[in-house]
């Protein structure tokens, strides 16, 4: 049966950051994750914030760099600040429990293609260097063109390229369902394709990015699937409630009535 995680910087969002650990755990998750859990306090608070409740932080991003960059990793001439960026995240990291951290690229639609992806190998193999000895996963994750028009990585097939020809086969891929299906669809065979070279798995439902059993992906299908691969990680919970965060858990109860959930 799969575990899951609640994304604190999508859900709960009714609450001030500190009070929504304790909602996820009330709401039954035994995880959470957190795109910039750095902009909400240090790591000591988080870390407390984590052993009141008992939770596990899974996922965490590098910072999203200036206004409209979304990342920096595909950015020619922010090395230095891609390097203090990853520095500082690998450090946060391993203070709150070693979550897996999700290297951003950045939207590069600006900068000519070779340049891009010259700076993103490049940025990538020093930032694998960087995490030697630390036991962190990191991972990169494609975003769909529509909500993120511009981002560098934008397919999963580009993303297991990546790592298979690149010399970068400790990354790992964040495998965004919701991402995924709007961009390129045929969820379940990438998820087989792929499966070796993903690190974490996140959904919401497609199109509107609500909850998982709204629109028109069948997720009874695709995590029946996720569980019959034999999945051991989490299922990031990242969608936006149509309502109060709580109440819009069915999805969750749903999948644990059929035993596809703990």
């Amino acid at each position: 049966m799969l575990k899951f995680s609640a994304n604190l910087s999508i859900l709960f969002t009714e609450l001030p950051f500190t009070e929504r650990f304790a909602a996820a755990k009330q709401a039954g998750f035994d995880a959470v994750e957190c795109w910039f859990p750095y902009e909400h306090g240090s790591a000591t608070q988080i870390q407390a914030l984590l052993d009141a409740q008992q939770l596990k932080m899974v996922g965490i991003n590098t910072p999203w760099g200036e206004a409209g960059q979304w990342g920096l990793a595909a950015l020619p001439g922010y090395e230095a600040a891609f390097e203090q960026s990853v520095r500082d995240t690998l450090e946060f990291a391993q203070a709150v429990g070693g979550p897996a951290v999700h290297v951003m690229a950045g939207l590069a639609g600006h900068v000519p293609a070779s340049d891009a992806k010259r700076s993103y190998y490049s940025n990538l193999e020093k930032a694998l260097r960087w995490a030697e000895g630390s036991d962190l996963t990191l991972l990169i994750e494609p975003l769909n063109g529509r909500d993120r028009p511009g981002y560098f990585l934008h397919s999963v097939d580009q993303a297991a390229e990546i790592i298979e020809r690149q010399g970068l086969g400790d990354l790992r891929i964040m495998f965004d369902c919701y991402h995924i299906q709007v961009q390129e669809g045929d969820v379940i065979t990438r998820l087989r394709r792929h499966f070796d070279k993903i690190g974490h798995i996140q959904i919401a439902g497609v199109p509107t990015r609500a909850e998982p059993d709204k629109g028109e992906l069948n997720y009874v299908e695709v995590l029946g699937e996720l569980d019959q691969l034999g999945w051991k990680g989490y299922v990031g919970a990242e969608y936006k409630p149509t309502g109060a965060s709580a109440a819009s858990l069915g999805w969750l109860a749903e999948l644990r009535r059929l035993g596809i959930a703990a």
